[in-house]
């Protein structure tokens, strides 16, 4: 069989000439993959670069296919020299992401820059950021799972399957027979960004009662998920909590993404109350520019002084996204930027979700992402490059990206 090797580094992504190329024997395991080709003993590519490299075996010429390896040792790179770094995970289940909340069909215009009542036709897409995270993590490659309520009819049947075949664990979902799925129409402007107007008064998700949680799944997760939206109304609320203190009473590490959607929220003060109310409990956070200023009640975004002020003292990572421009990132030891990747937006539903699906992907199997910056910089080339792919294609859950895409996109990037 003819092999390419790929070495996915800090930095990006950089393509290894066989002759150009020593290998060390090492054992790996294939993953994410139902029917991976037999590779037997596979090599690490060792080189001069400098930081973290991955490898990434191609088929033959005929069967592109990526197959995607975790290496049991990551190797640092320095002046030539290769170092031992830290093991990875050996099982899937200590990888397990759960996303917490909504799920519901987004209706999004076929053509941008028009009013809803002026859109000539929609297209139907499963959305809802906890399950658009849920996917996008599994489409990258890893093992996530999904919590949360939807009608008992049609779309809410519908959802569930989509989840199944985009190898998403579904059984924490339930179905109510009293209320409907959520919807979302979504207005598209000429630039692609987006206004909404939903159809939940009540919907299904927010319904879910504590009494329907799945617990053993929440305290088997590496990492759980969620968003603001489950904490507007009773009984979701509840079951919201009870969700995360299980979860951190198993060790389990909690990442929020508040995704302020103000028509949701009785008035901006019941929001901007709702969404900190619970701030101080999580581990990761992820928050848009935007958010920023609101949660600080119209400071700017971009100075330092004020995006402190939402670092609290519990907290090991602060991520602000700044659209294609990139993101920030903040720990206790370091903070900077990460430039992002300029791409044509078709529509921006979506791409902060497929972010997020990008860095937790990584997290799950590594948090020591946590400690090491250059490592973290790594990740987070690669979640902007998740982002940017999802906005070239219409609706949420159907742009997001494959591991192997977005390698692709990044390999061309440094081209």
């Amino acid at each position: 069989m003819a092999l390419h090797a790929t070495a996915f580094c800090f930095g990006g992504v950089v393509s290894l000439p066989r002759n150009s190329v020593s290998f060390s024997q090492r054992t790996v395991r294939a993953s994410a993959f139902s029917s991976p080709p037999p590779l037997g003993s596979s090599s690490i590519a060792r080189s001069n670069v400098q930081g973290t490299c991955y490898l990434y075996v191609w088929g033959s010429r005929t069967d592109p296919s990526l197959v995607s390896l975790t290496l049991t040792k990551t190797w640092k790179y320095a002046r030539g020299k290769a170092f031992a770094g830290d093991a990875l995970p050996d099982t899937k289940e200590s990888s397990l992401v759960v996303c917490f909340g909504e799920m519901l069909i987004d209706f999004v215009p076929t053509s941008n820059g028009l009013s809803l009542a002026e859109a000539p036709a929609f297209k139907k897409a499963a959305g809802g950021a906890p399950a658009n995270v849920a996917v996008g993590i599994a489409r990258l490659g890893g093992s996530s799972a999904f919590i949360g309520k939807v009608g008992e009819d049609e779309f809410g049947y519908m959802l569930a399957d989509i989840l199944k075949e985009n190898n998403v664990n579904n059984e924490g979902m339930r179905f109510d027979p009293g209320a409907r799925t959520a919807l979302a129409f979504v207005t598209l402007r000429s630039d692609g960004e987006r206004e909404f107007m939903f159809y939940r008064n009540p919907s299904a998700d927010m319904l879910l009662q504590e009494a329907e949680l799945d617990f053993d799944l929440i305290r088997k997760a590496k990492i759980l998920h969620y968003g603001s939206i489950s904490l507007i109304t009773e009984p979701c609320k509840s079951a919201h909590i009870a969700a995360a203190k299980a979860a951190r009473d198993a060790g389990v590490v909690l990442s929020y993404d508040p995704n302020l959607r103000l028509p949701l929220w009785p008035s901006a003060k019941s929001a901007r109350e709702g969404i900190l109310s619970i701030w101080d409990t999580a581990d990761v956070i992820k928050i848009s520019e935007e958010e920023v200023s609101f949660l600080t009640e119209g400071e700017d975004p971009y100075d330092e002084n004020v995006v402190r002020k939402l670092y609290h003292p519990n907290l090991k990572l602060l991520l602000v996204t700044e659209g294609p421009d990139g993101c920030r990132y903040y720990t206790k030891l370091f903070s900077g930027r990460v430039k992002g990747m300029k791409v044509d937006a078709v529509d921006t539903t979506g791409a902060g979700d497929a972010f997020v699906a990008g860095i937790l992907s990584q997290l799950a199997v590594d948090l020591s992402l946590l400690q090491e910056e250059d490592k973290l910089r790594d990740a987070l080339v690669f979640a902007n490059a998740c982002g940017a792919l999802t906005v070239t294609e219409r609706g949420a859950i159907p742009a997001l990206p494959t591991r192997e895409s977005v390698l692709n996109v990044i390999l061309k990037s440094v081209a």
